[in-house]
């Protein structure tokens, strides 16, 4: 079902002056000003953030990713970066409303870091399908044998991007408007090493309890069967045509 971009708005819980919004299917769009979103005024405000629901069950990709994985990874982790991301936002305005700003700095991090692990999650549940796996066709195809030779190219180096990862974070596949061309990127968190300015078309989470109950330690595993099994490359060449849009 297609729906309005102020629905959007409403159900991601973004504020007009928000440098991107979620658009159909979990993708990131950017927004080049408020007054570029249908029906929302400059200056108008957001309500909270919302935890959105899977768009399959949560047994869905098994045996890839289990049932519990995808339960407690939902409803206990990407919650709870909603719930962090609200109360951020909430201590921010009592603070301003204070007329103190000696929390700022921190809660200032505390937003990027659980507002971007909202987005990502968000992004990163489209970024899969029962079924997936195989090459992209059509014009992200193209984009990807252009931008990094072959498609055998590219999944080796996603591979050892996100395998690589340090710590936690995430491989991201990411449409960079500026030069016009995908990147790789290798986030950290959910807030490090990031491409200002691109949009994730495609994200795979390399935290532990993304992976951890169905391959152990063996982050390895996980990547290889994401991409062989899980990737809905066609959601990606949705939020590519988003992006370019």
């Amino acid at each position: 079902m297609d729906v309005t971009r102020r629905e959007l708005l409403r159900q991601a819980g973004l504020t007009a002056g928000a440098l991107s919004v979620f658009g159909a299917g979990g993708c990131v769009v950017p927004v080049v000003a408020p007054s570029a979103v249908a029906g929302v005024e400059v200056g108008a405000t957001g309500g909270s953030y919302t935890l959105p629901a899977l768009p399959y069950g949560y047994d869905a990709l098994e045996p890839h990713l289990d049932k519990k994985t995808l339960t407690l990874h939902h409803d206990k982790h990407h919650a709870g970066y909603v719930r962090g991301l609200n109360a951020a936002l909430a201590d921010l305005a009592k603070a301003d409303a204070g007329g103190s700003v000696a929390l700022a700095p921190a809660l200032t991090k505390a937003l990027a870091f659980h507002g971007s692990g909202h987005v990502y999650h968000s992004i990163y549940w489209a970024s899969m399908r029962p079924g997936g796996g195989g090459r992209p066709t059509g014009g992200l195809g193209k984009m990807i044998d252009r931008d990094f030779g072959s498609y055998a190219a590219f999944a080796a180096r996603f591979a050892a991007v996100t395998k690589k990862v340090a710590g936690s974070g995430w491989g991201v596949l990411a449409y960079e408007p500026l030069g016009g061309r995908l990147v790789l990127l290798g986030v950290e968190k959910h807030e490090n090493v990031f491409f200002a300015g691109a949009a994730p078309i495609m994200v795979c989470d390399v935290w532990e309890h993304a992976y951890y109950l169905r391959y152990r330690n063996d982050r390895g595993a996980y990547v290889d069967a994401f991409l062989q099994h899980l990737v809905d490359w066609n959601g990606a060449a949705r939020c590519l045509k988003a992006a370019m849009s």
